[in-house]
């Protein structure tokens, strides 16, 4: 699949909470960053959007920009050499791509592609690492931001060999209304199977069972969670312990 460009849509932010255009920030990393920090970084950063089913990266891609996710969903898929594929971690308004830049490294062992249109910050991998001895907050939360996704996809990774469909669906719909912000998520079965790494059916019956228990409704192309909590009963504990561990990472941040 050819990646399509990402197309920017203006060249610098002002040094507020929002850019010139009236884009409001929300990715986690970029907010409230310290005023000399910003005034380094944000006139390096591009706004731009992100269409579904864009590819940033495949596998051993040389990494060239780092993306700030600023809205919508970004997966980060394992592919094997038969093209099969299966989701080991999600990205939104919390995170960025291109993470193994920070660590010195040039390209990618992930294909990352938008499943739910998103906008981001974007900025040549290159001069974000010339910025970052002037950023210090800005590189601490760019390490913080690698530990989480590490503890994530390890975490899904045991998740997608240990638990029924029906509960790694819960947890994934879970995961995927934090990043958006939102309890209605725009996907087809025919994703969510590619996404679980299991076949269509059992996304069909896994889906009707949450449906039946009144957790989610369903139509086609869009999942509703309809009672949240019931939900994060019928996940597996992964969704949990993944909620607790950067719970208790952010409150012994500095």
């Amino acid at each position: 699949m050819a990646a399509n460009r990402a197309a920017p849509v203006r060249p610098s932010l002002r040094l507020t909470q929002n850019d010139g255009d009236g884009n409001r920030i929300h990715n986690q990393i970029l907010i409230d960053l310290p005023q000399k920090e910003r005034e380094v970084l944000f006139p390096k950063l591009e706004f731009v959007r992100l269409m579904v089913h864009q590819i940033l990266h495949e596998p051993g891609d040389t990494l060239k920009s780092v993306y700030f996710c600023n809205g919508g969903l970004i997966s980060v898929l394992t592919v094997f050499s038969d093209g099969k594929s299966v989701e080991v971690g999600l990205i939104g308004k919390e995170g960025l791509v291109g993470l193994p830049l920070i660590a010195g490294f040039r390209t990618s062992a992930t294909r990352t592609i938008v499943q739910i249109e998103a906008t981001a910050f974007r900025i040549d991998g290159e001069k974000l690492l010339d910025l970052l001895p002037q950023c210090p907050t800005l590189e601490r939360r760019l390490h913080q931001a690698s530990q989480i996704m590490t503890m994530e996809v390890t975490q899904i990774a045991a998740c997608n060999r240990l638990h029924e469909v029906e509960q790694r669906l819960a947890r994934w719909l879970l995961m995927s209304a934090d990043r958006i912000g939102s309890d209605a998520v725009p996907l087809t079965q025919e994703l969510l199977a590619q996404m679980l790494g299991t076949r269509r059916a059992s996304v069909t019956v896994a889906a009707g069972f949450l449906q039946k228990a009144g957790l989610i409704s369903y139509t086609r192309g869009d999942v509703k969670i309809v009672d949240r909590a019931g939900l994060e009963d019928e996940a597996c504990e992964c969704y949990r312990i993944m909620q607790r561990q950067i719970r208790d990472w952010a409150r012994g941040a500095k």
